[in-house]
C-alpha cells in the first residue's frame, strides 16, 4: 500500500513538472534564447562563450515568463481552441495562481541573470519586450491584426538584445538584424493565422490582414513583406557585419521564401483547400527561413 501510494506521489510529480516545462513553451523559448545568443555573436568583439551562455539562458527565461503570462490571460480562450485546449492551464494540471508565482520567479530569475552578466541596456529591452508580448500584444490579438505589428517588436528584439549585451550600444548594424527579424514576423504571423483561422475565430482572434479574410489581397500582403526580405538579406554584408558568402545565401532564401508566396496567390484563385495548403507550406517555409539565414550569418562571420 505504502509502495502504491509512494508511486503515485512521483507520477504526480513527474506529470506537474511535465506541466511547468509546457508552460515555458519550449520551442518558442529556444528559438528566443538562440535569437539572442545569434545577435551576440554577431556584435561580439572580444566573444565569450560564458556570456553567450547566460545570455541564452536569461533570454530563454524571460521568454519562458513573457510565454506564461499570456497563457494566463488567454486561459478561457485556450479553452476554445483544439491547438491550445490540452495546454496545462486549460486542462486545470497547473492553476493560474501557482501559474503567477512560476511567472514572477522564472521573470526575475531571467532578468537577474541579464542584469548580472550584461548590461542596464539589455535588461531594459528585455523588460520592455516581456511587456510588449504579454500585456499588449495577447490583448490587441482580439481587437485587429495591428497586434501582429506589435507583436513583431518583441519578436524581434532577441538578435538586438544579443547585439546589445556584446557591444553596450545600438548601431545602424544592429538595426539592421533588428529589421530583418522584423520583416520576417509578417509572413510567419499571416502564414500561421491562415491556417489556424477556424480555431483563432473560436478564440474571437483577428489577426489576419485585408479585413481578416483568406483571399488574394491578404497573399498579395503576405507577398510584399517577403519581398522586402530580399534587399535586407544584402544589408548584413553592407554595413560589414558579415561578407559576400552569407549575403548571397540569404538572398537566395527570401528569393525562394518569396517564390512560395506566388504559389499562394495562385492558389486562392483554385479554392480554400488549396491556399490552405500553400498557407502551410509558407509556415514551414517561414520555420526553415530564420534558422538558415541567422546560421549562415555566423558562419560567414566566423
Amino acid at each position: 500500500m505504502a509502495e502504491l501510494i509512494l508511486n503515485t506521489i512521483q507520477l504526480s510529480t513527474k506529470e506537474h513538472i511535465k506541466a511547468y516545462v509546457e508552460l515555458l513553451k519550449m520551442r518558442l523559448s529556444l528559438l528566443v534564447a538562440f535569437s539572442s545568443a545569434f545577435g551576440y555573436a554577431l556584435g561580439a568583439v572580444n566573444f565569450s562563450w560564458a556570456t553567450m551562455g547566460w545570455l541564452f539562458l536569461g533570454g530563454f527565461l524571460v521568454s519562458g515568463a513573457s510565454v506564461t503570462i499570456n497563457q494566463i490571460l488567454e486561459k478561457d480562450y485556450d479553452k476554445l481552441m483544439k491547438r491550445t485546449q490540452n495546454r496545462p492551464l486549460p486542462t486545470n494540471r497547473i492553476s493560474v495562481s501557482e501559474a503567477k508565482v512560476f511567472t514572477v520567479i522564472v521573470g526575475i530569475l531571467g532578468l537577474s541573470i541579464l542584469a548580472l552578466t550584461t548590461n542596464l541596456l539589455t535588461v531594459s529591452l528585455s523588460i520592455l519586450s516581456l511587456v510588449l508580448y504579454s500585456f499588449i500584444y495577447t490583448p490587441l490579438k482580439r481587437v485587429g491584426p495591428i497586434a501582429v505589428f506589435v507583436g513583431a517588436i518583441p519578436g524581434a528584439l532577441p538578435p538586438l538584445l544579443g547585439w546589445v549585451a556584446a557591444t553596450g550600444h545600438i548601431s545602424m548594424a544592429a538595426l539592421v538584424i533588428f529589421g530583418l527579424q522584423f520583416i520576417w514576423q509578417f509572413p510567419h504571423f499571416w502564414a500561421i493565422a491562415w491556417v489556424a483561422d477556424e480555431d483563432y475565430k473560436k478564440a474571437g482572434f483577428k489577426l489576419l490582414p485585408a479585413g481578416g479574410r483568406k483571399d488574394l489581397n491578404t497573399a498579395f500582403q503576405i507577398m510584399i513583406y517577403t519581398m522586402v526580405l530580399i534587399p535586407l538579406g544584402v544589408l548584413p554584408s553592407q554595413f560589414g557585419i558579415t561578407g559576400l558568402y552569407s549575403a548571397f545565401v540569404v538572398t537566395l532564401c527570401g528569393a525562394l521564401f518569396f517564390a512560395q508566396t506566388f504559389y499562394l496567390m495562385k492558389q486562392c484563385l483554385v479554392g480554400e483547400e488549396s491556399s490552405y495548403k500553400a498557407a502551410r507550406s509558407i509556415m514551414f517555409g517561414s520555420f526553415l527561413y530564420l534558422p538558415v539565414v541567422q546560421i549562415t550569418l555566423i558562419l560567414d562571420k566566423v
